[in-house]
């Protein structure tokens, strides 16, 4: 008899010689609860995980490049409740493992996979906090959409190369807690097991948490420094002071988000690891099959705490639910008047640009030249009205938005209203003009259809 089964006696499993999987002598209800649970988190994941990767793929002031970081952990915690709540839950309904090997191989080697890119996920975006909080200037347009993608390939890749050995005889993949879901082997006391055990939790775990840890370290001695600077503002440099000071503020609600799904993470994974290391230690025979089986779905509940917190707390994720999918804006506690003031200024903000880009066209045919680029500067603001629209309490963006806007009024008061392109005297200044001067009123009224 091997290794494994010998232990799986010692915790009081019983093998079928029908079934190459053992099963474990517990009360019928101990599998129905943990299947009940297994399937609320599941669900919960499912949509929650959904909702934000939704949400920050269609709003366009979510869509940065620190953002695809969040996108990615919503994404591996939703792929680690598709591919474990549903299997989990019909194990448990059966009492025993039902996939076979190669299902349970599989089904470990998917929860190895999305729960390591999760941690690492979390270290990026705790090394993105870093850098923007305590290098400020340093870090302005260095974190492109290209780098952050190369980052993110990069972690899955490390997560994949820790998540293959258990395939090739570097530890393996084997049933565990009550026999109805499955994770590397940890209990066998081998040198393989126990090197691979070591060796995994020091580079997917521990490591990643000293880097987080050192992280908001300097960020919270960054941010005592910076509120006593503020403290101590005198004349000409209050200004700038103040919207740095702004803007440090504004990036600190964002890293404090992060910091309490980094908190809550690990929270759910530490009794995984006490139970992993215990083993290791070669105290397998303390643990009971109970001892194996909770804490795996702690860590597995793990995926639900990422939308969860920034349903709560992330304003701009709230406005961008409530804008696209309404029916949850009252779940989300967003206020009926601040979502309709922030689609009423939408609304009102898109009309005066259409207008003022007409009103451009008509009355400055004879600068055709310049009318291209000060459409392009017309759809700029626009632009700067969408970054911004969701986040309806940020102070930084609503005057350059109000600012180009009145700009824009400015010039394109005194202007003629604008006439029908069919129009007689329309056709006859048209006329005027060569036809180069022609062709670029054509492509001008082609943008201004588009936007209409």
């Amino acid at each position: 008899m091997s290794s494994t089964n010998i232990c799986l006696h010692c915790m009081g499993f019983t093998d079928d010689a029908a079934d190459p999987f053992p099963t474990v002598d517990v009360p019928d209800h101990a599998h129905y609860t943990i299947g009940a649970v297994i399937l609320a988190v599941g669900i919960t994941g499912l949509v929650g995980n959904f909702l934000v990767i939704y949400a920050f793929s269609r709003s366009r002031s979510l869509r940065t490049p620190a953002n695809m970081f969040i996108i990615n952990l919503a994404i591996t915690d939703f792929l680690m409740c598709l591919t474990q709540a549903p299997i989990f839950f019909t194990t448990s309904m059966h009492k025993r493992w039902i996939f076979g090997e190669k299902g349970c191989e599989l089904y470990a080697f998917c929860g190895a996979l999305f729960g390591i890119c999760s941690m690492i996920t979390l270290m990026v975006i705790a090394v993105d906090r870093y850098f923007v909080l305590t290098r400020p200037l340093a870090s302005i347009g260095v974190l492109s959409r290209k780098r952050a993608f190369l980052i993110l390939l990069m972690a899955w890749t490390y997560s994949l190369g820790w998540s293959l050995p258990p395939f090739f005889g570097w530890s393996a993949y084997v049933p565990e807690g009550l026999l109805t879901s499955c994770t590397w082997d940890y209990m066998t006391f081998t040198p393989s097991v126990r090197t691979y055990t070591m060796l995994l939790f020091c580079f997917v775990f521990f490591i990643p948490l000293a880097v987080i840890i050192y992280c908001y370290f300097f960020i919270f001695r960054a941010i005592r420094d910076t509120n006593k600077a503020v403290g101590k503002l005198n004349g000409s440099d209050t200004r700038d002071s103040l919207k740095k000071f702004h803007r440090l503020k504004n990036e600190w609600k964002m890293a404090k988000t992060a910091l309490i799904v980094i908190l809550l993470y690990v929270i759910s994974w530490s009794p995984y690891s006490t139970v992993a290391l215990t083993a290791f230690a070669g105290y397998a025979d303390m643990l009971t099959p109970y001892m194996n089986s909770v804490p795996a779905v702690i860590a597995k509940a793990s995926a639900i705490h990422n939308p969860i917190i920034y349903a709560i707390t992330h304003p701009k994720y709230r406005s961008a639910i409530a804008r696209y999918i309404p029916c949850l804006g009252a779940l989300l506690c967003v206020p009926a008047k601040e979502l309709r003031s922030i689609n009423s200024s939408f609304m009102s903000t898109r009309r005066s640009t259409v207008t003022s880009q007409t009103s451009d066209i008509s009355g400055q045919l004879h600068r055709c030249s310049m009318g291209k680029s000060r459409l392009s500067s017309v759809s700029d603001s626009e632009s700067v009205w969408t970054d911004t629209e969701a986040d309806v309490s940020s102070m930084g963006s609503r005057p350059a938005s109000r600012q180009v806007s009145c700009d824009i009024s400015k010039d394109t008061a005194d202007l003629p209203e604008f006439k029908p392109c069919c129009s007689s005297s329309f056709k006859l200044k048209l006329k005027s003009h060569d036809s180069g001067i022609f062709e670029k009123v054509d492509l001008i009224f082609m943008q201004v259809l588009l936007v209409l």
